[in-house]
């Protein structure tokens, strides 16, 4: 029988949120229930979130996006304390600071297992449709159940998400800062050092200068890459892209000719590595096409879901290799405690993403400084 801890009963939390009620309309600040959390479940008072493009995007740009359920509460790169925990949790506690992650990590699954790749199966279902383990969220306001988006919900003062969803970080950490690691710089910066494997004196070129871009080039800095080409069609991200390590930066409306020819020209024939994070297939098209036809790497870093992407045999005949990479190739639980350590030790940067902070009432707002160009990373502090 489970004793929760010095007869501490969690109840429900009332506290505000941001709640999409429907696709297309701006998110509505409520009073919303937070449930306490069931077996293997975690409640976490979320302390600061990063606004992440996908949230705008399966608020706004859903025919591009796979549907989801409404009413939802978005928001996926938080940052908080544990405030209870269900029966049977064992890896955080509370008082505990840790970073909810929308990628499960439960050590057991075969994939868990794998080196090879970093998509644990536990829950995934349930979570990629808005709903915990036993198939309910654990928010409702006015009487309604509102959906987690992908089973994390950081646009809300409170959240309830699986064990296997959570990581205890170090207790010094600045929570709002290392909520970025939650899904943006974690990725980018992955997508170079994991699932490219950038290599050293290598020439890469990355597509997009949002977060996820900016990690990618620090990535490829990282791996020692001796020319970094930025390439971005907003000319005020030239001087931002040379803080991560770009060399070069390159805006396609500058010049006549396709961007990969203009790469391929530059580089002697193509870049060894390629990275896409925008979630355009024309600049997916365009990242491929710039790579060496012999050797080459692309990776597609940008989300998208039903669009396809289309490609000649003789696109990768030659020897170019196309990836994909989801969350940077980081096993999700055990990485990102060693990625908020790097950027504790000054390995890694992360106030240079952060443009605004915001508070939750004004999150609408930091859709909108993302989608015309004039944030890199807002941060809403609860």
């Amino acid at each position: 029988m489970w004793i929760w801890p010095n007869n501490f009963i969690p109840k429900v939390i009332k506290c505000k949120a941001a709640v999409a009620w429907e696709p297309g309309k701006a998110l509505s600040i409520e009073e919303v229930e937070v449930a306490p959390p069931k077996a293997h479940e975690v409640r976490i008072k979320i302390v600061a979130s990063g606004v992440c493009h996908s949230d705008w995007a399966y608020l706004y740009d859903v025919a591009k996006m796979k549907p989801r359920p409404f009413p939802l509460i978005l928001g996926h790169e938080g940052a908080g304390i544990v405030e209870s925990v269900g029966p049977g949790v064992t890896k955080v506690s509370k008082g505990d600071k840790v970073i909810p992650l929308f990628l499960p990590q439960c050590g057991q699954c075969e994939r868990c297992l794998s080196p090879k790749t970093n998509l644990c199966t536990k829950n995934w279902d349930k979570t990629q449709q808005g709903v915990l383990a036993d198939g309910t969220s654990r928010i409702t306001c006015k009487n309604q159940q509102i959906y987690q988006f992908i089973g994390i919900s950081t646009f809300s003062e409170y959240t309830v998400v699986p064990e296997d969803n959570v990581t205890k970080i170090h207790p010094d950490a600045p929570l709002d800062k290392v909520c970025l690691l939650g899904c943006g710089v974690s990725t980018g910066y992955g997508a170079a050092v994991n699932t490219g494997k950038v290599e050293s004196g290598s020439t890469c070129a990355v597509f997009g200068l949002g977060a996820v871009g900016l990690a990618a080039v620090m990535g490829c800095k990282a791996a020692g890459a001796s020319r970094i080409i930025a390439v971005d069609i907003n000319p005020d991200k030239s001087e931002i892209a040379k803080t991560f390590g770009a060399t070069e930066f390159l805006n396609p409306k500058d010049h006549s000719k396709p961007i990969q020819e203009v790469l391929r020209k530059l580089t002697n024939g193509g870049v060894d590595f390629s990275l896409e994070c925008v979630g355009n297939v024309g600049v997916m098209r365009a990242a491929v096409e710039a790579c060496s036809p012999a050797g080459g790497i692309c990776v597609i870093v940008g989300w998208i879901e039903v669009e396809e992407l289309s490609l000649a045999p003789l696109d990768i005949l030659l020897g170019r290799t196309l990836k994909g990479t989801y969350f940077g190739g980081w096993k999700s639980v055990d990485a990102v405690p060693r990625l908020v350590q790097d950027y504790m030790s000054g390995k890694l940067l992360l106030d240079e993403f952060v443009t605004h902070r915001l508070t939750l009432d004004q999150v609408n707002q930091a859709f909108d400084h993302m989608i015309n160009g004039r944030s890199i990373r807002t941060v809403i502090e609860m």
